[in-house]
């Protein structure tokens, strides 16, 4: 699961807007939007859930689930490596 809030600050690591984000997963701009207004975890077609993630994980992010091993607790996101210059 990825939540609102990991959406929004994967979006900033990247320095990307929601456009971009709709560009490079494939899906719209309104569709991005509506995820991003969820709260908590983000609610929608598993399909869209799947190419937003995919899409941010191809731009170097990596999330972090809730529990799983990080210096803090609670859920993230962090980037894995410098995603490429455009």
């Amino acid at each position: 699961m990825i939540t609102a809030a990991q959406m929004r600050a994967a979006r900033a690591l990247l320095g990307i807007d929601q456009k971009a984000l709709a560009e490079l997963s494939g899906l719209s701009v309104p569709t991005i939007q509506r995820m991003e207004a969820s709260s908590g975890n983000v609610r929608g077609v598993v399909d869209s859930l799947t190419k937003v993630f995919a899409a941010l994980e191809s731009a170097g992010l990596e999330f972090i689930g809730e529990g799983a091993v990080s210096t803090a607790a609670g859920r993230g996101v962090r980037l894995r490596s410098f995603p490429p210059k455009r």
